[in-house]
């Protein structure tokens, strides 16, 4: 089944005269018009998050299969990536980003006992191709799981995990509950969304922002108007494939610039290619406030 999410905007409301602080809160589009529609959204309803990353690694993975390079046969744990993939928890919902081709091991490694929704990114297949996996949470939950994704990658699935959507189904195969979504603001659980389009070259790519925590993968370019829903982040996520210049990822120092030029304090390199370099000689070079994302790691915002 495919509908459309409930749309939410963020309103900013400022109090009489003398008040030092803004206050923001979620209200239906039809009352919310966008000229009131800042770039920090949806900051004061977002509880208390943790963060967990599932998975650093680009496409391949690292170690890359049959290479012998020094990060690939790097005896440091955080030399070992799993593809790339988030999970963001509050008290009472869970929500991972992406289901990659490791999402079983993933979720088994980080002992996830209840998963609310997916949110994905884009369709390619080191971003999807773990979703059958769901359906061990729809046995145990007894429910369909929430999956939000935009047109493209909904098309994507529905191909991809065709028998999940077939008129007549077999048993045991995924429950799936799609949910189409734009640029407007929304909510699973208590964790309110804001989705940031970005550019992976000429494809579309999603980035969300959770309060005070945005995360960018798969990128090479963000829109003026875009970048302005990243301002007043405390936490970014960003990827950095390798140093050498790539035709659709940001390099360590077009991530590093892009982090710069956001002025958000702490940030975080992803999607991470062998072609990198070693972790910790990675990490010992990089500015103040910047660090490697490791799989494994968790962050608190």
């Amino acid at each position: 089944m495919q509908r459309r999410a409930t749309v939410m905007k963020v309103c900013r409301r400022q109090y009489a005269v003398g008040e030092m602080t803004d206050w923001f809160v979620l209200l239906p589009t039809a009352y919310c018009p966008t000229s009131l529609f800042p770039s920090y959204l949806s900051i004061v309803n977002t509880p208390p998050l943790t963060i967990t990353f599932l998975g650093t690694g680009t496409s391949s993975g690292v170690p890359m299969i049959a290479c012998e390079c020094a990060v690939c046969t790097s005896k440091n744990e955080k030399d070992t990536r799993l593809r790339s993939s988030i999970m963001v928890q509050s008290p009472s919902t869970t929500i991972v980003v992406d289901t990659t081709p490791d999402f079983r091991y993933q979720m088994l490694r980080e002992k996830v006992k209840r998963l609310d929704a997916v949110l994905f990114t884009h369709p390619h297949k080191d971003h999807i191709a773990g979703l059958d996996d769901v359906r061990a949470f729809n046995y145990f939950q007894e429910q369909a799981m929430e999956v939000y994704a935009n047109p493209m990658t909904i098309d994507a699935l529905m191909r991809e995990f065709a028998y999940a959507f077939a008129d007549k189904k077999y048993p045991g195969v995924p429950n799936i509950e799609l949910n189409t979504i734009g640029l407007e603001a929304f909510s699973v659980g208590n964790i309110p969304i804001v989705p940031l389009q970005v550019w992976h070259l000429k494809m579309p790519v999603f980035a969300f922002r959770f309060g005070d925590f945005t995360y960018i993968t798969d990128a090479n370019r963000i829109d003026e108007s875009e970048k302005e829903k990243i301002w007043g982040s405390k936490i970014v996520v960003v990827n950095a494939l390798r140093k050498e210049k790539h035709i659709s990822h940001y390099s360590l120092d077009e991530a590093i610039a892009l982090v710069q030029e956001l002025q958000v304090p702490e940030a975080y390199f992803t999607h991470i290619s062998h072609q990198l370099g070693r972790h910790d000689e990675i990490e010992n070079i990089l500015p103040e406030g910047m660090h490697l994302a490791y799989d494994g790691l968790e962050l608190h915002v």
